[in-house]
């Protein structure tokens, strides 16, 4: 570790939260993730004492890399359920690339416009942003992959946002999306353009697009206040993928509002420590580095326990440190040791 840096500067708090929020989601589905958690907070500790400049002035041969992996998913990937997403490891273990490009996003949008300081928002710029995040964006739609694709979203906006896009911008982008809308409608498959009409209308189809959502939505009800301990939405296999991206669903039926309620300020607590972090951060890569953490962790908070609750079409995106899924938990403490790294430089000249 570089003589200039401490893990006194370390965000034990941050730590602290973290680990409880794992805590909740092992207890939830036993031990099935505990050795990743573990892997994953040595892979925290191993990211923190990089320094992330030199990350970010190795980040274009990352991203070379990264699209490359996605490219390798679509030829050589496992099939699963229709859509190749994960290689296969040595070991019977399986990787999803498309978990990590966000680390390197991250990276790369952050190197971006932190070289373009100090002057408005072109449309060059913004076309190149677009272009960096777009590129590994189709590639995992092409898997398909929706739910993962549509989480690179928040990192350019973030990158746009603090970049200094202008309102007249924001209008044209709007409208542009607005007409591209139905051409992504076509290309999308028949079972995503299922799910993502049917949270609005469970009812229309109970045993069929619609049984993820109601099953969803009676096991969140079923918890009452303090919770069901028979738990039968979870136990007697009615609720669909209870470890994973409903996760947030058995736990409120087993722990009822008050657990739910728990668990969200937990993640508030984590996102506002997070945003100081950003508030201190030596320089402006920094800040968009960890304002990129905080983008995807709100977007896969918001989008899953929407998802829940009925609010949002069912995408597959798992709930942050509590779901189980070996690549997505690696990801999220990766990300978290790039804030740490970024935090143990603040008092850095």
């Amino acid at each position: 570790m570089p003589r200039n840096i401490s893990f006194r500067d370390f965000d034990w708090v941050l730590v602290t939260f973290v680990l409880i929020i794992c805590t909740l989601g092992v207890t939830e589905i036993r031990s099935a993730t505990l050795h990743t958690k573990f892997a994953g907070v040595g892979g925290m500790l191993l990211v923190s004492v990089l320094n992330y400049q030199m990350l970010l002035e190795q980040v274009h041969w990352m991203y070379i890399g990264a699209v490359a992996s996605l490219m390798t998913v679509l030829v050589f990937g496992q099939k699963y359920l229709g859509a190749r997403r994960w290689v296969k490891l040595p070991g019977g273990n399986h990787f999803q690339p498309s978990e990590w490009v966000k680390l390197i996003l991250i990276l790369a949008v952050a190197k971006y416009f932190a070289d373009i300081q100090n002057r408005e928002l072109s449309w060059t710029d913004f076309i190149k942003a677009g272009a960096i995040v777009g590129v590994p964006m189709l590639l995992v739609f092409k898997e398909p992959d929706l739910g993962t694709a549509l989480t690179y979203v928040p990192i350019m906006v973030v990158g746009l946002f603090l970049g200094g896009i202008r309102w007249k911008q924001v209008l044209v982008v709007v409208m542009l999306a607005a007409l591209a809308a139905p051409v992504a409608w076509h290309h999308m498959k028949d079972y995503q353009k299922q799910r993502l009409t049917s949270f609005s209308e469970p009812d229309a189809d109970p045993l069929g697009a619609g049984y993820h959502v109601k099953q969803s939505e009676i096991a969140v009800g079923s918890g009452g206040i303090w919770g069901s301990s028979s738990g039968s939405q979870t136990h007697l296999a009615f609720l669909p993928e209870p470890h994973t991206d409903f996760i947030f669903a058995a736990f409120s039926e087993e722990h009822g509002f008050v657990g739910a309620l728990a668990v969200l300020l937990l993640y508030f607590i984590v996102l506002m420590r997070l945003t100081q972090n950003a508030q201190t951060a030596p320089d402006r890569a920094g800040t968009f580095i960890v304002m990129g953490v905080v983008a995807v962790l709100t977007f896969h908070i918001l989008v899953n326990i929407g998802m829940v609750v009925g609010f949002m079409p069912v995408t597959g995106i798992p709930l942050p440190l509590m779901s189980y899924g070996g690549s997505s938990v690696l990801f999220m403490f990766l990300a978290l040791g790039m804030v740490m790294n970024v935090r143990m430089r603040r008092f850095v000249n």
